[in-house]
């Protein structure tokens, strides 16, 4: 058995059993540099990323421009814009854009469907599934109440170069669920602003945070 499909089953262990279809599709892994597209929006789904390495980010774009990040893609995980592309054999709706140097395995379509007919396979794609439209109903409430990045910066700030405090706690205190707001931690720690730890937040850049805080 090839390192790649060791690597596989490890990060997806729904696909034992499907070890030879594995194996056959392993010479098609791609290596993809920071910055490649891997598909835009209104693109045909042409098949199912299996991440092996890195990070892929898949946004919406608007015509003026501006970018929405539904979600980040990791080893182990689920692409719901490519599966709901399959699911229903529409074009895909949204961009994916690898942030890092990555490697994948690209399941053609066709492929896809069959290893759907397997119970392990289909019921680790529903559940990671159900997982991410979790994930994009936290996106939506917190795009609908606006603005909560700007609440949460505030609430950083004025409390020392570190504080001890749990993810739930900043939730309550802003009134909202803690999903949303490890999402909006873990954006900051990307920018750099912040660095998390089990219960504790150590800041990093306190004049990014204030310059969001006090954004018009």
């Amino acid at each position: 058995m090839g390192d790649t499909v060791v690597e596989l089953l490890g990060l997806y262990p729904a696909l034992h059993g499907l070890e030879a279809e594995v194996a056959a599709l392993a010479p098609q892994a791609l290596a993809v540099a920071a910055g490649t597209v891997l598909f835009s929006e209104n693109d045909p789904c042409k098949g199912f990323p299996l991440l092996l390495e890195g990070e892929v980010r898949v946004s919406r774009n608007s015509v003026d421009g501006r970018s929405l990040e539904l979600y980040r893609l990791v080893p182990g995980e689920l692409c719901l814009a490519s599966s709901a592309g399959l699911f229903r054999s529409q074009p895909l709706a949204a961009q994916a854009v690898a942030t890092r140097a990555t490697r994948l395995l690209p399941v053609p379509a066709a492929i896809f469907r069959g290893w759907l007919a397997q119970p392990a396979f289909r019921d680790f794609v529903l559940g990671l599934f159900a997982e991410r439209m979790a994930d994009l109903t936290g996106l939506i409430d917190e795009v609908a109440f606006q603005r909560l990045d700007r609440r949460l910066a505030a609430a950083l700030l004025g409390r020392g170069p570190e504080l001890s405090v749990t993810h739930q706690e900043l939730a309550n205190v802003l009134g909202t669920v803690r999903e949303i707001v490890t999402r909006l931690l873990r954006r900051f720690e990307r920018e750099g602003w912040i660095e998390l730890a089990r219960e504790r937040i150590r800041i990093r850049d306190g004049a990014a945070l204030r310059r969001l805080a006090e954004a018009g």
